[in-house]
């Protein structure tokens, strides 16, 4: 009985010692994932805003120009036109970098999420920026094109609709022994990465190029 006692002892410590590893190995993949996802979004992210900036010096040499070249003559014969310029631009100035403030918070919000860290600070300033977005839009809608305020109001919508995946998702990680609750925790997290990781950068993107289009008309 000793003996049987002995084996079944080390057979149940192997068996320990063996999960103990797995459950390492599994720890150690999905830091290395996490980090990866990381530096993929920061390369993405930076993308974006060399294309924001490069949009802005454009605006800036339009500027220029429109006192010092030819463009300022044809305000001068056309200074309706030259208003209506001067409203819209000034409509953009306004609005895009609430917009991109919320893109940047509503992003560490989800990155805090994800990697299950404490998110409260970071879920009420995304919301706060979808806010402050949101009204500003509507205070400069009148003056903007078309198309850029369909851009505008689609992206804002989508992160707001990220925004509440996030939320639900952090909701549903209270409640980690349903089955049911684990595929529901899949489905918004796969929601709210494909709102903010493909949606939204493809609208930031299309964004940019509208702005462009009508500040260089």
């Amino acid at each position: 009985m000793d003996m049987d006692y002995l084996f079944d002892f080390l057979a149940t410590t192997q068996l320990t010692f063996f999960i103990a590893i797995a459950a390492l190995v599994v720890a150690i993949v999905a830091l290395f994932s996490a980090s990866a996802a990381r530096r993929a979004a920061a390369e993405q992210s930076d993308t974006v805003k060399q294309r924001v900036e490069s949009l802005w010096h454009d605006m800036d040499e339009i500027r220029v120009s429109q006192f010092n070249g030819a463009d300022s003559t044809e305000a001068g014969r056309n200074p309706i036109a030259s208003e209506q310029f001067s409203a819209e631009k000034a409509a953009y100035e306004a609005i895009w970098p609430l917009v991109w403030l919320l893109h940047d918070k509503l992003g560490m919000f989800l990155r805090s999420v994800e990697s299950d860290e404490p998110a409260g600070e970071l879920r009420l300033e995304a919301r706060k920026a979808a806010l402050d977005a949101r009204s500003t839009l509507n205070r400069v809608r009148p003056f903007c094109h078309d198309d850029v305020d369909g851009l505008i109001t689609q992206l804002i919508d989508n992160h707001i609709k990220a925004h509440l995946a996030a939320c639900h998702f952090m909701d549903l990680r209270k409640d980690s022994l349903s089955s049911n609750t684990s595929h529901e925790r899949e489905v918004q997290k796969e929601k709210f990465h494909t709102l903010y990781e493909g949606q939204s950068r493809e609208l930031l993107n299309q964004l940019v190029g509208a702005i462009r289009r009508r500040m260089l008309r």
